[in-house]
């Protein structure tokens, strides 16, 4: 290549690398790639024209622009380490932290995440790997296509972190074609033509070579966006690394604040926390709990690491406070259920339940940190619960037969709705006292505890209100899972609200169709810290006024003689997915034909060979063994002769194979070249070699014959041969 189609090329191709790293942008935003991702393809281009000035410097290319691309990384996002202007120890450790931990540190993280040295250099680092691979393959093998190969893979590494859709993904797909386009349009120039007698000039021709590689990669790279962006059989969001991977949970043991209800009622005056808030707070949530074994209630939670922040309500009531939290603990922090970010602190988030978790201990008695949420104005609508609400419909371990009674009739016969779910409520507030006072406070939220409760004493603390809710509701078909926190405070002291143990609540969560997880308290004290209600608190208390009276609740009665109406899970799902019974039926089909048609197929062709006689018959032989090996992986291509043929296949079994196809041949050369009629006894002897190659077969693995016997490519006849089955 001439210098300046050099040249070209390498920027065709660091263009096309730097567009890769930067479809990133889902992940941290645009913004803080741009200057890194930029630095490394100018420090590549910078390298490669300097060794095109010093020729003598080519060899040590790779290593001077990994050195100048590291160095132009740490001057930008690692500036913090250095020493005027100087890398240190530090900025090392930086670098190889953000190279071998960065990318896992990204996916453990909300999204966008904080573009910190940490988790934003894996980036740019590894473009800069695409661009020292690609540009030693551009200029040294002077293969283009290859050397796309690297920043493909950044490419594809950015989509399985978040994959483009829609319209951003045909742009990303353009701005990457583009570059591309012209690394490959310079190998396909034509050569240079001298013009006038002035000089020579460079004629950059356009021809099919040049332009078909170009096109072909835009098309290619626009019609694959678009297919990705509008294909979704499942209405799903696709799957990404990031759904395989949490942050750990910290080191030292996770307390479980249900445990400690009844403790902290015996010590009522103490202070956990006190915030300042711009709007009212119903509840401060601790922990979600919706695993329950009969004995223990347990989290599932999947923790991750707090990113620039989360997405809330779009049309939400925006709120925000400040806590300094003192009375507690262990890891888990008060929170709320709409969370948009959290400042002062990293913590580990759990966005399903809104719950936060210290990823450190605190250096001090007291944390003080910052909160902004997004309350939705929930619409109940139509009130049907959603059963497919992860964690709402757990195990409740062994049940005692007496209380299967008990759910009976507390939603007196309701089908599962948010109507029964709130009838549930006023059964559990009606009918059973909340626990005061200090002394001989019930404990405890096992089965024991729960029947003892619900059969017997008839009296107890919120954590048995909120278990037992949750129990009766997973019993009646409503998804249901516990939470555990603190009720908001008017006390007031310096302008703050403060929260005493007293205000310890346990409550349960009911999922609602359309309108997300939607608070209860069975215990009967809503409102009653006087605190206004917002967001989902305000619909549900409307909800509750509308509720009617017990005795007017019934069943829903059917005219007599109509057929009950299917499952609810059939009507939802019968018109929209019997074509996926359908298609699952036809790939169940298309393989069993598959398995016993294909081997059954070649068993009848060898039967109809090896009934053919005289020369019909002995090549019927060699049609048997050629198609048998092919069936193997040896290659055959039209014209090899049947040496050939056991010089190929004497690689699977050795001379278990070579010596009968070798034998073969003076059998075929006689029956086709020496004129003398074909007996029967040459038949005989060619079919034997048939039984020999297939003994020889017989040795290798069990695997490799399984997939010979289904290998259907060898039912095709040879193109350019005649056929003679």
């Amino acid at each position: 290549m001439s210098g300046r189609f050099d040249r070209l090329a390498v920027a065709g191709l660091l263009g096309a690398t730097a567009v890769a790293g930067l479809l990133f942008a889902p992940v941290f935003g645009w913004k803080p790639l741009l200057v890194p991702v930029l630095v490394v393809a100018v420090a590549g281009y910078g390298c490669v024209e300097l060794t095109a000035k010093f020729p003598k410097l080519a060899p040590y290319r790779p290593l001077l622009v990994a050195l100048l691309g590291i160095l132009g990384l740490i001057e930008t996002v690692l500036t913090s380490t250095t020493l005027t202007f100087l890398p240190t120890a530090a900025s090392l450790r930086g670098v190889a932290r953000g190279f071998t931990e960065g990318w896992q540190l990204t996916l453990q993280s909300t999204w966008p995440a904080k573009p910190v040295p940490e988790q934003l250099l894996f980036v740019p680092l590894t473009v800069l790997l695409a661009v020292v691979l690609g540009v030693e393959l551009v200029l040294r093998l002077k293969k283009p296509l290859v050397a796309l190969v690297p920043s493909l893979a950044v490419a594809g590494l950015a989509q399985a972190y978040q994959a483009l859709t829609g319209v951003v993904a045909v742009a990303a797909a353009l701005g990457y074609a583009l570059p591309a386009g012209l690394l490959l349009w310079t190998n396909r120039r034509t050569s240079a033509v001298r013009k006038a007698p002035g000089g020579p000039r460079f004629s950059w021709r356009m021809t099919g070579s040049a332009v078909w590689p170009a096109l072909s990669t835009v098309v290619a790279l626009v019609v694959g966006a678009v297919a990705l962006a509008g294909l979704d059989p499942v209405g799903r969001d696709p799957l990404t690394l990031k759904d395989t991977q949490a942050a750990p949970p910290p080191r030292n043991r996770l307390g479980n604040p249900l445990d400690e209800i009844a403790q902290r009622l015996t010590r009522p005056d103490e202070e956990v926390f006190r915030y300042r808030s711009d709007l009212p707070v119903d509840q401060w949530r601790l922990v979600v709990l919706n695993g329950f074994d009969g004995a223990n209630w347990l989290s599932d939670s999947r923790f991750r690491r707090l990113g620039a922040g989360l997405d809330g309500a779009p049309e939400g009531a925006v709120g925000s406070a400040e806590l300094r939290v003192r009375g507690l603990a262990g890891p888990w922090l008060p929170s709320h259920a709409d969370l948009t970010g959290v400042d002062g602190l990293t913590p580990l988030i759990d966005q399903d339940a809104g719950t936060l978790l210290m990823d450190s201990p605190s250096a001090g008695p007291a944390r003080d940190y910052r909160l902004s949420w997004s309350s939705p104005e929930v619409d109940l609508g139509a009130g049907e619960v959603d059963a497919r609400a992860p964690g709402g419909l757990g195990e409740l371990g062994a049940v005692p037969p007496e209380v299967e009674q008990v759910a009976k009739d507390a939603v007196r016969g309701l089908r599962p709705t948010f109507q029964s779910a709130l009838q549930l409520e006023r059964f559990l507030s009606r009918n059973y006292q909340v626990a005061v006072g200090k002394e001989d406070l019930p404990t405890g939220h096992g089965w024991p505890q729960l029947r003892h409760f619900l059969l017997e004493s008839k009296r107890g603390t919120s954590e048995q209100f909120a278990a037992a809710y949750v129990v009766l509701a997973r019993m009646s078909g409503i998804p249901a899972r516990l939470v555990v926190g603190f009720r908001g405070s008017a006390e007031t002291d310096g302008g703050m609200n403060v929260v005493h143990n007293r205000d310890v609540l346990a409550w349960p969560e009911v999922a609602v169709d359309g309108a997300g997880w939607v608070a209860l308290d069975p215990t009967a004290t809503a409102g009653k810290a006087g605190q206004g209600q917002t967001g989902p608190g305000k619909a549900v208390a409307k909800a509750r006024a509308q509720l009617p009276a017990e005795q007017e609740l019934r069943p829903p009665q059917l005219p007599p003689g109509t057929p009950p109406d299917p499952p609810e899970d059939q009507n939802a799902d019968a018109g929209a997915g019997w074509w996926w019974v359908a298609l699952a039926a036809a790939i169940v089909l298309l393989g069993l034909g598959w398995l016993a048609g294909v081997p059954m197929a070649k068993a009848v062709r060898a039967r109809r060979r090896r009934r053919r006689t005289g020369e019909e018959g002995v090549l019927g032989a060699w049609d048997e063994i050629r198609d048998r090996l092919r069936a193997h992986g040896v290659p055959f291509r039209i014209g090899m002769t049947p040496r050939d043929l056991a010089e190929s296949a004497g690689s699977l079994a050795g001379e278990g194979i070579r010596e009968p196809v070798a034998r073969l041949a003076k059998v075929l050369d006689v029956t086709l070249w020496s004129g003398v009629p074909v007996g029967d006894g040459a038949v005989r002897r060619a079919w034997q070699e048939v039984g020999e190659v297939r003994k020889g077969l017989a040795t290798r693995p069990f695997a490799a014959r399984v997939l010979a016997a289904l290998e259907p490519r060898t039912l095709v006849p040879v193109k350019g041969k005649k056929t003679r089955e």
